[in-house]
């Protein structure tokens, strides 16, 4: 099964304007994700879906595997068909754009979940680890079953605890949003209608479980936190010096 990574890179993004091109020890951050994602293992193409010009020459001064996607579109999935439209393959991981320290393990792992599974979409958890990311509606809380495909994601803190004071918040867990798809299942996903659970939690993986398809988990311990802000900005470029990457 050919599988690609696939990374969108907006030029517009609203917390921080052009941070896929800003400087990151020397390099854009949109190289440094790419970079990440070359350490993977069982991916057969890397691909970076600009939608701007000034994006698309940037990516191609250190990589051929750049493709121009529209502008417009409503959701980074959408983003992602349209590449998938473009080149041929099974498998398709999203790596976001402002992720330069990417473990590129969890890719290959969410590969490997979708080739040994009937499930149509994978994606990450780790234990919460605090009350107050469990309590905090901006971090999505996931449930999954006894084989490991979601059951349901919520911002709200799920599983309810109704008879005691939730101890120990580490039984939770908190969904990341790192996805892989089969091709096939991408190109009909955005085709359906905006389900009732997606507009109500604004998630949108809501839609694939309520037209009954799978998504299968994969459980890591940790991520490290993407680029949104000035500061994770400036955390990220001491990292990059302290670490003494080129």
């Amino acid at each position: 099964m050919k599988a690609i990574i696939v990374i969108p890179a907006r030029l517009k993004s609203t917390r921080l304007p052009r941070k896929v091109l800003l400087d990151l020890g020397g390099k854009p951050v949109i190289q440094r994700v790419y970079e990440a994602c070359l350490k993977a293992t069982l991916h057969h193409e890397i691909w970076i879906a600009a939608d701007s010009d000034e994006v698309f020459n940037v990516c191609r001064q250190f990589t051929p595997n750049v493709i121009m996607t529209r502008e417009d579109h409503p959701s980074g999935t959408d983003r992602i068909a349209e590449v998938v439209e473009k080149i041929a393959c099974d498998l398709v991981v999203n790596v976001q754009g402002d992720e330069p320290f990417f473990d590129a393990g969890i890719i290959d792992r969410l590969i490997t979940a979708l080739q040994q599974s009937d499930a149509v979409m994978a994606s990450v958890c780790s234990p919460v680890a605090n009350i107050e990311e469990l309590n905090n509606p901006n971090l999505v809380k996931v449930i999954t079953d006894v084989n490991n495909n979601a059951v349901y994601f919520s911002r709200f803190a799920i599983p309810f605890s109704r008879d005691r004071e939730v101890e120990d918040v580490s039984v939770y867990k908190k969904h990341m949003g790192v996805y892989a798809y089969k091709a096939s299942f991408l190109q009909e996903f955005i085709t359906m209608p905006v389900s009732f659970l997606e507009s109500t939690e604004k998630l949108e993986q809501l839609r694939a479980i309520e037209n009954g398809y799978k998504i299968k988990m994969i459980e890591v311990k940790g991520i490290e936190k993407g680029i949104d802000t000035p500061a994770d900005l400036e955390l990220a470029r001491k990292k990059i010096e302290e670490n003494g990457t080129v």
